[in-house]
């Protein structure tokens, strides 16, 4: 439970003041501090200031973040005596009144950020007398800087040319070159998996890292997109950067300035010489893949009144001569959508709807709704795409305006299933036109989406190969549906929900649980819960073996007359409550499932929840990263841990691997939050906190592009 006190207001003005005093650097000493007095200052903020700004100073509604990018931004180069000033202004709960600590804390506490933000430890004390301090000024440091102004670690020199980078074709994107991984899940089939081998099983023991690119903090959730040994990235602020893929050194920036405050996103995509951006006010760009200029600017169009309710927060997709867009919206009057736009006039081509239209199909599954009063349907995450089939596969999401749909209307033919929401979609690339839905939960009453990504892989069923379009959703059921006509094909239970009673095996429809049924009055047992025993980090596909890898963490919910209830309109709430398979102590799962048997093959389990993709290599590898913080390998066929890899930030991301400069790297953007790093987070040290275990975390290094290699 988080205490509210005016400390977060009033720091949020502090960190937000343009005073003349803060607009000019400070001429001084940089400021030093003891190994003793970050210790005792950690200890007087987690009892003074976390609860307004975070045990991990990442804030808190309107308390700002305290370590990375925006920390430095406003104070480094400026003058100590200036921040300890501000410090004290600060009432410190539970007392509440302004300069209530000595000031030696006050130096304790100050001290503690600048270690939080980079700054190494020395022998001379940071004093805590006005005078002396009017003397000192906020040491800049390299790991504070976003890579659109900082360097990378190594001072390294750009091994690549820009200017002659060929360009990505049709051809391209369908057959990427092994070194390349240029789309989301670099393969159409947001397969997830690399055919690169020189990391190997018998090598990956002595993976090291190679390059550090810092970056600007705030949330995120992006993927790296690698090409010719360049690689892109869209960071927080709604900027673009293109990177030397050997050694972090920055080629170029964008920065795009929207309307609105910059929202959390996957990714972008490439195409001929372009670079293809959502940004947080819901425009789409086209970029010059070579320099960063732009070359066009679509805004989406939405109703005025919708905007500040609408974003785009999974990647575009690039399908034959459209950028296809998907659409996320909150209790938006008749929903979301997915658009396409034309690659080189940037004019809207087409627009699906996710909410079914009366008198449309489906348009009848809204329990006699009108369409102002139908919401819903929000577009997560990027879409996969078929060339040969030219279908674009999306997974719309379900409604938080849950209460109208609670029970069913009687009136014939007129059902609360509420499509498209929960279902796959197969949309005609090049006109946008419906060719295909199923729906894998109806009524969603749960918030247990099935709005993730779409595998096109091939796969025996009953004794013949069959393209098929595999999801697993919040519930952690692998679902595989025939790619060219939906029909359902078979599902595998993970084990870790109790939503679900029994699936029909010829058609996949689903019996529900009568003990979860929405009961405003009796406390429920939710599993997983409405974070998911799943979420957007996707899973990966090995081709070679079948192998499905999937990063799942442990957790559930009571629904009753208790808790939050500002999610569903239905008026139940919610509380946080452990998973049962978790009475072990671990919350984390990588799970492997052999496709061709339907098989669990191996999980591996940990304390901590996975907040990362899964990436699976030829080299017989699979990557995941969790909240440790660390990245994992781990072998493939047998789910041995091969490498652990510290890294100093949270690892909320997709890993990808590439090869540049004749090297293999395996990437990664740590220390940029989104809601799965949240609330697994807040979740982990509930429930850690539960079983008497002490978190102890470091400082967190911020946010950066980690890439790690074999040594030469």
């Amino acid at each position: 439970m988080i205490r509210r006190t005016r400390l977060g207001p009033l720091l949020f003005a502090l960190l937000a003041a343009s005073s003349a005093a803060l607009a000019q650097s400070a001429a001084g000493t940089p400021a030093s501090f003891t190994s003793a007095q970050a210790a005792a200052g950690k200890v007087a903020y987690g009892l003074h200031c976390a609860s307004c700004h975070g045990a991990d100073l990442e804030g808190v509604e309107l308390a700002p973040a305290l370590a990375g990018e925006r920390f430095a931004l406003e104070w480094a180069g400026k003058g100590a005596g200036d921040l300890f000033t501000h410090v004290r202004r600060m009432p410190m709960p539970p007392i509440g009144k302004p300069g209530s600590l000595s000031a030696p804390t006050y130096a304790d506490i100050l001290a503690f950020l600048l270690q939080a933000n980079g700054v190494a430890a020395g022998e001379t004390a940071l004093p805590s007398n006005t005078v002396l301090l009017a003397d000192l000024v906020i040491p800049r440091t390299r790991s504070s800087l976003p890579a659109s102004v900082a360097p990378a670690s190594s001072g390294a020199s750009p091994r690549v040319s820009l200017k002659d980078l060929p360009p990505v074709t049709d051809d391209t994107l369908r057959a990427p070159r092994p070194e390349d991984w240029p789309i989301w899940r670099r393969t159409y089939d947001s397969a997830g998996w690399s055919p690169l081998r020189e990391i190997d099983r018998d090598n990956v023991g002595k993976l090291e890292l190679a390059w550090r690119a810092p970056l600007g903090a705030g949330e995120n959730m992006a993927s790296p997109l690698v090409y010719g040994g360049v690689m892109y990235l869209h960071t927080f602020p709604d900027t673009t950067i293109a990177v030397d893929a050997s050694n972090g050194t920055v080629l170029w920036s964008h920065r795009y300035e929207p309307k609105t405050k910059s929202s959390k996103k996957m990714g972008i995509a490439l195409h001929g010489d372009r670079v293809f951006v959502p940004t947080s006010d819901l425009h789409l760009l086209a970029l010059d893949a070579r320099t960063g200029a732009l070359i066009w600017d679509h805004p989406i169009a939405v109703e005025a009144d919708r905007s500040e309710l609408v974003q785009l927060r999974g990647g575009p997709l690039v399908a034959g001569n459209n950028v296809i867009q998907g659409v996320e919206s909150f209790r938006v009057s008749q929903g979301s959508f997915v658009v396409a736009v034309d690659i080189e006039s940037g004019r809207e081509s087409w627009r699906f709807y996710t909410v079914a239209r009366p008198g449309e199909p489906g348009g009848d599954t809204w329990n006699d709704l009108p369409l102002e009063k139908r919401n819903g349907g929000s577009v997560w995450v990027t879409g996969s795409y078929d060339p040969k089939l030219n279908l674009v596969y999306f997974g719309p999401a379900p409604t938080y305006d849950t209460a109208p749909l609670l029970t069913r209307v009687d009136k014939e033919g007129v059902s609360n299933e509420a499509l498209f929401t929960n279902a796959t979609v197969a949309l005609d690339a090049k006109t946008g036109k419906l060719a295909w839905y199923y729906q894998h939960l109806a009524n969603d009453q749960w918030d247990l989406d099935w709005a993730f990504e779409r595998q096109v892989v091939d796969l025996p069923v009953d004794g013949v190969v069959r393209r098929v379009v595999l999801n697993t959703g919040k519930l952690a059921i692998v679902e595989a549906l025939d790619a060219a006509t939906g029909e359902y094909l078979f599902s595998i239970d993970l084990g870790l929900q109790n939503v679900v009673a029994s699936i029909d095996p010829d058609t996949g429809k689903k019996t529900i649980n009568p003990a979860v049924e929405i009961d405003l009055t009796d406390p429920r047992l939710i599993c997983p819960t409405v974070v998911g025993a799943r979420s957007w980090p996707p899973t990966s596909f090995d081709p070679e073996t079948k192998m499905l890898y999937l990063p799942l963490s442990e957790g559930c919910n009571t629904f009753g007359p208790e808790g939050f209830k500002g999610l569903f309109t239905s008026g139940i709430g919610l509380s946080m409550t452990p998973h049962p398979v978790s009475s072990d102590g671990n919350m984390g799962r990588l799970q492997a499932v052999n496709l061709a048997t339907r098989q669990l093959a191996w999980s591996y389990r940990e304390p901590t929840p996975l907040v990362s993709s899964t990436l699976a290599t030829a080299g017989g590898l699979v990557f995941v990263g969790d909240l440790e913080p660390s990245l994992k390998a781990f072998d493939g066929r047998s789910g041995a841990l091969l490498w652990r890899g510290a890294i100093d930030d949270t690892p909320g991301s997709s890993l990808v691997t590439y090869a540049a400069a004749g090297k293999q790297y395996v990437a990664v953007v740590v220390g940029q939050t989104n809601n799965v790093v949240r609330d697994w987070s807040r979740i982990y040290r509930a429930f850690a906190e539960g079983r008497g275990v002490k978190l102890d975390q470091p400082p967190k290094g911020g946010a950066a592009i980690w890439a790690f290699a074999l040594p030469r």
